[in-house]
């Protein structure tokens, strides 16, 4: 998968545009200048560098190479700068209690250690902490505007409320969006979006 990302990446321009995931741009409310916020899986930094202009300390970690280098062009364009790492998310050391804010954007893990990388976002989170995620649901494979082939990379809302037990959900929805971001997700897509807060240590 590595190869995949690092092709796509590396094409002229930004596979999903320069602009943040829609979702994610209706949560500024609950974001405020000086929060810490990590962005799993950020790839091209469109939405890590759209964090940053809102004036959080971001980092942005990927394990394509071509998708930060991106990030950080996207930056400087913007006007703005994120700090980058590129990581392997299921082999990396998850901080721990260090960010405000972690945001997961079309982020789909394996069966396998889904649950283990959920938790560990929510580790990351300081107390009060807040994720915002969106992911593809099961009912993606009807449609044509992105995401994983195989079906058991896709999330059900059920899944999402184990891997993440013990927060407080604030808002989970399962719905069908119009998608228009770059040329890799446009049209009808079945998402889930999530945004739970971190009660850990009250």
């Amino acid at each position: 998968m590595k190869d995949f990302w690092e092709q796509r990446y590396s094409e002229k321009g930004w596979a999903y545009g320069t602009e943040p995931n829609q979702f994610l741009s209706t949560q500024t409310a609950r974001l405020k200048p000086g929060m810490k916020a990590l962005v799993a899986g950020d790839g091209e930094g469109r939405n890590g560098v759209w964090l940053a202009q809102l004036g959080l300390d971001v980092l942005s970690v990927d394990y394509s190479a071509a998708g930060l280098r991106k990030a950080r062009e996207l930056a400087i364009a913007k006007g703005t700068r994120v700090n980058t790492e590129c990581v392997d998310l299921t082999q990396w050391r998850w901080p721990v209690a260090a960010f405000d804010v972690v945001v997961a954007v079309y982020l789909h893990f394996s069966p396998d250690v889904r649950a283990t990388m959920h938790r560990a976002m929510l580790q990351a989170l300081k107390p009060g902490g807040v994720l915002i995620l969106e992911a593809f649901n099961k009912n993606q494979l009807q449609y044509k505007s992105g995401g994983p082939a195989a079906g058991a990379m896709l999330y059900s809302s059920d899944e999402l409320r184990a891997d993440f037990s013990g927060a407080k959900i604030e808002f989970l929805e399962d719905t069908v969006a119009q998608l228009n971001e770059g040329k890799y997700h446009v049209g009808p897509g079945a998402v889930l979006r999530l945004v739970l807060t971190n009660l850990g240590g009250r």
